[in-house]
């Protein structure tokens, strides 16, 4: 009877939203990189070999990975009328064996083992070994699932195949269609437009110069394009080395690679087009601007692979990641970067990356530590201390850089500089006070951006700072 035939998933792109060679693959270069590249560099051409090892070296926790909920209700349904629910798969046979137990599935699987890499064909020709020709019902995902469909009886297609779906039906095969892809929407969130904003910081060198000729402020706008790009090149590599983290996060869980929304492979791709435009585009502007850029990339991917899990290392590394951009600034438009104003402003990043701990350890369901971070939420008290020293530390330099001959020459009237100190401290404790509290965005820059009072804050100090400067009276007559 029909209605007795196994129904056989296909694993990646089927039954879950997601593929677990690229699991693999993006969790082995999060715990063991050297590992992970050794074997795609011998075993490229081998690709069962390839997902024998990755398999070993990053075994994946199937319980978080995203299942297709209209794939599962078939399967459940399946499952309640007495069939067998049996997955057959082009994975390695260990994961897709857990994958079964875990999902109380049929303990019979069809998978890679190492010597045959279980796809197309060869699927076909094991599966109608095991239930005969056109014994079993097929859901699949992608073209090269046709030879196992002219096989099968019923064919559950996930995606747009609507060629193949008429050509099944043609041939008298029962068709079931399953909603499938991605969108460009997901895709576009996983590119982290909002946190463009912190790009302005490109801007810092040229306020700070006074320089504001059109040619200057068009530089630096093709700097910002430039960063927005390389940024979110690193945010797609880094939401791919947290796949496991961020399903275990409250809120990053949604994020789509996360989520399976957007596949891995769909953002590889896009990661390499961004890291390809930002180089193109950072080489026209300058070799500096270039080199800047090119370093930001390796610290980057350097927090990414490993020190956004050593304690206070990630904090001082997120704070030159933020005061690179107001190098990249000085590179980009062609306006040196005052010592002191570096001095000053990488402080005011720890303090700032301090505020970004403190906000997800206040937020945060239990006492663990973070998922994929070196702190838990005994360490607050201490954070709440390094970014107390980063305010000091901060305003002790501010005032030190209106004693000198550069800041007498860019601000005479030096004593509403020094008056720009108070909204600048309580701009600082306030956000320290937010993150402390748990008040804050998971991000402080992005929060910052959006947060009235802050903004006030910052608006009186730039323009204290412009009178200071006697910009006011040069601009406005007054």
């Amino acid at each position: 009877m029909a209605e007795l035939r196994p129904l056989v998933l296909d694993v990646d792109g089927t039954f879950l939203k997601t593929d677990m060679l690229f699991e693999c693959f993006w969790a082995g270069l999060g715990r063991a990189p050297l590992a992970t590249l050794k074997a795609c560099a011998l075993h490229l051409r081998q690709p069962q070999r390839l997902k024998a090892e990755l398999a070993q070296i990053a075994p994946l926790r199937t319980d978080l990975l995203p299942v297709n909920p209209d794939v599962a209700g078939y399967a459940a349904s399946a499952v309640a009328d007495g069939r067998d629910v049996v997955l057959a798969s082009a994975s390695d046979q260990t994961l897709v064996r857990a994958l079964a137990d875990e999902y109380a599935l049929s303990e019979t699987v069809f998978a890679s083992d190492g010597v045959t890499n279980l796809k197309g064909q060869a699927k076909a020709d094991a599966l109608v070994a095991a239930f005969g020709e056109r014994g079993f019902d097929y859901a699949g995902d992608a073209p090269v699932d046709r030879k196992i469909w002219d096989r099968a009886d019923g064919a559950l297609i996930v995606g747009k195949q609507d060629a193949t779906a008429e050509a099944l039906k043609a041939a008298g095969h029962r068709v079931t269609r399953v909603e499938g892809g991605w969108s460009l929407r997901d895709l576009i969130r996983a590119l982290r437009p909002h946190q463009w904003v912190k790009n302005v910081l490109l801007f810092l060198p040229m306020i700070a110069a006074h320089e504001f000729a059109l040619a200057t402020i068009g530089l630096v706008l093709l700097g910002i394009m430039a960063f927005s790009a390389v940024a979110s090149c690193i945010y797609i590599v880094n939401d791919l080395l947290d796949l496991e983290a961020d399903r275990l996060h409250p809120t990053k869980q949604n994020r789509p690679f996360a989520s399976g929304a957007v596949p891995i492979q769909v953002g590889m791709a896009t990661c390499a087009a961004l890291g390809v435009f930002a180089l193109g585009l950072a080489a026209v502007l300058s070799p500096a601007f270039l080199a800047v850029i090119f370093c930001y990339m390796v610290l980057a991917l350097s927090y990414s692979l490993r020190l956004k899990r050593m304690r206070w290392i990630d904090i001082a590394t997120l704070a030159m990641l933020y005061t690179i951009r107001v190098i990249a600034g000085a590179a980009a438009s062609g306006v040196e970067a005052s010592f002191y104003m570096l001095v000053f402003i990488f402080p005011v990043f720890v303090t700032l990356g301090c505020v970004k701990r403190l906000t997800e350890l206040t937020l945060a369901t239990s006492d663990e530590r973070l998922p994929g971070r070196g702190y838990g939420r005994n360490d607050r008290g201490d954070l709440l201390n390094v970014g107390a020293l980063g305010i000091i530390g901060a305003l002790v330099i501010f005032f030190l850089y209106s004693r000198t001959p550069q800041a007498a020459e860019l601000y005479p009237t030096v004593w509403m500089l020094w008056l720009a100190l108070i909204p600048i401290a309580i701009w600082l404790i306030r956000m320290l006070a937010l993150g402390f509290l748990g008040r804050q965005d998971y991000d402080p820059i992005v929060f910052a951006m959006r947060d009235k009072l802050g903004i006030g804050l910052l608006l009186i100090t730039v323009s204290l700072m412009f009178y200071a400067a006697g910009l006011w009276a040069e601009w406005f007559g007054g």
